[in-house]
């Protein structure tokens, strides 16, 4: 008998029970084991553990099979019905999951994320209550091969070298330029304002690779000067925009991720800027796809959030 339901109903695994009605229906663990696919000892392993978790034995085993005792005639009906309702509820999310409509997914820069984003989402799921929106962030050239892949309907990125953009369209949003921006009170304000002064405080960058960061070398390399080791690197603008609020931090991020903050004050740009370091933002698409569904709509709303953007 089973002395301790609550440990019974807490151990007790779906592979005890499928273990359980195979060899029920076969009547042979060796049978039982291949239609499993397991071998027989891991088998006997399952039914052992089965059989001390219930206190009693659910099979008689012998030359002639295994035949079920009294108690695992009862437990057999037992089981069928907990297989029965586990297939009912898989049938019933299947039907309501091909009944959603696919979600709409979309690639972001962080920094569009950031920026251009959540104002769009935001209007446009109430205007759209039931779909849903998947929102990847990541580096430039993940979000073209993940579009390519038709892992994504659309993204928000850079324009790239011709051979990263094969089979995709892009359309230009508006020019993103890079900024160092830092908190209002930062020593560095109140002391001589130079490239070389400001190197000597941390930083945060963008990872090597990516736009913002060649952007950044750029700037540097402009005044003779190259970034420091003291340096965080990071595509996580959220991460960056506390370093930058709460530290005294320079963070060299492209001004569409901090937008918000300078029309607030909360941060400050520096005064520094050289050749080469706008770079244009726009929607990607695949060129083969015709844009269908929520598709259209939503691009028609992020052209007209980025209406308000830098150019």
């Amino acid at each position: 008998m089973i002395d301790n339901n609550s440990i019974f109903t807490q151990r007790i695994r779906l592979r005890h029970i499928h273990c359980f009605i195979a060899v029920a229906r076969e009547g042979f663990l060796h049978r039982a084991a291949e239609c499993l696919n397991l071998s027989q000892p891991a088998l006997s392993k399952t039914l052992s553990e089965l059989e001390t978790l219930t206190g009693v034995t659910l099979f008689d085993r012998g030359r002639h099979g295994a035949r079920l005792t009294a108690q695992g005639e009862v437990f057999l009906a037992h089981a069928q019905r907990i297989m029965a309702a586990l297939a009912d509820a898989g049938d019933v999310l299947a039907q309501q999951a091909q009944a959603l409509p696919p979600p709409l997914r979309v690639g972001a820069l962080p920094t569009a994320a950031l920026g251009v984003l959540p104002p769009v989402i935001a209007h446009f799921q109430q205007a759209h209550p039931h779909l849903r929106i998947q929102v990847t962030t990541t580096h430039n050239a993940a979000l073209l091969a993940q579009l390519q892949n038709g892992e994504l309907d659309l993204a928000i990125g850079r324009m790239a070298d011709p051979h990263l953009m094969s089979g995709l369209l892009f359309e230009l949003l508006f020019l993103e330029e890079l900024q160092i921006v830092v908190h209002p009170k930062h020593p560095l304000l109140s002391a001589t304002l130079t490239l070389e002064n400001a190197l000597r405080y941390p930083l945060v960058v963008a990872p090597k690779g990516t736009v913002p960061r060649q952007n950044a070398e750029a700037l540097l390399a402009a005044s003779g000067l190259s970034l420091p080791a003291q340096r965080v690197e990071t595509l996580s603008p959220s991460l960056a925009r506390r370093l930058t609020l709460q530290y005294d931090y320079l963070w060299f991020v492209p001004s569409g991720a901090v937008q918000d903050d300078l029309a607030a004050g909360r941060l400050l740009p520096l005064p520094f800027s050289g050749p080469g370091i706008s770079e244009p933002v726009g929607i990607i698409l695949r060129n083969q796809d015709h844009a269908s569904g929520a598709l259209p709509e939503f691009i028609t709303a992020v052209r007209r959030e980025a209406l308000g953007k830098p150019s």
